[in-house]
């Protein structure tokens, strides 16, 4: 096995409880390295539940996760915030930060809040790839909700881990900035060899941005494929319950189910 092999996120027979439920029911796979992939499903089908347990935000019931070859459970807190990143779906700053200030959090790991020279040129890399230099002095509470939906996923940039996971990021932003957002994410990838798993809910950001899909329905994994073989009409509707019709534009697909 070479190291690019070695280089995964993998569970294995994952199960996870709240009170009776059985909210995911051992669940098996692997993330693919240098990849967008999109976890999606309907509501309740163990998305957000399945990336708290990789990310190690939540513990499971049952099953392991591995992670460059360890047992996630077996890092130091500070040795996995320099290899992953997650951020959660509901992002509540009572503090009076700057963007800036805000981006400087990602590199707590490494600086332990005494920033070198190094920090602050990590910290300016990664306001600059989120297009923020303009926005960089002004407080998280005076931006726009895409605007401070940005400066998270620029915090998570100037972690600088390979692995990225985010929860359902374009949560309440409007088109364009979630545009914004998910053209981000592709950039981490392709320029930057990120790995990047997000829960998403549109299915259309999906298919335009994902090299891969995990579709999770009643706490199963139902598929794990390329993003162009899950995109079928067939397969949406067995995950969805609902009709859908792909139509291909410019070699990428979209799904229209609306009006059917």
């Amino acid at each position: 096995m070479d190291n690019t092999e070695k280089n995964k996120l993998e569970f294995e027979t994952i199960a996870k409880y709240y009170g009776k439920k059985e909210v995911l029911k051992d669940v098996s796979g692997s993330i693919a390295n240098r990849k967008i992939t999109s976890l999606i499903g309907p509501n309740g089908a163990g998305k957000s539940t399945l990336l708290s347990i990789i990310s190690r935000l939540i513990k499971q019931d049952g099953g392991t996760v591995s992670f460059l070859g360890k047992e996630l459970s077996t890092y130091k807190g500070t040795d996995l915030a320099k290899k992953l990143s997650i951020l959660k779906q509901s992002n509540h700053l009572d503090l009076k930060l700057t963007v800036r200030d805000l981006v400087s959090f990602g590199r707590f790991p490494y600086s332990k809040g005494k920033l070198s020279a190094f920090d602050e040129q990590k910290i300016d890399e990664a306001i600059a790839f989120s297009d923020l230099m303009n926005l960089q002095d002004t407080y998280i509470d005076e931006l726009s909700g895409g605007q401070r939906q940005r400066a998270f996923i620029s915090m998570i940039i100037a972690q600088d881990t390979d692995f990225i996971l985010l929860d359902e990021p374009l949560n309440n932003l409007d088109m364009k900035h979630a545009v914004h957002v998910m053209k981000t994410l592709r950039r981490l990838v392709d320029e930057l060899g990120k790995t990047v798993v997000i829960v998403i809910h549109e299915i259309n950001f999906a298919a335009q941005y994902s090299d891969r899909i995990v579709a999770l329905k009643d706490g199963n994994i139902c598929y794990d494929d390329e993003t162009a073989k899950v995109i079928d009409p067939v397969v949406l509707k067995g995950i969805f319950d609902i009709e859908f019709d792909v139509i291909e534009r410019n070699d990428k697909k979209i799904c229209n189910y609306f009006n059917l």
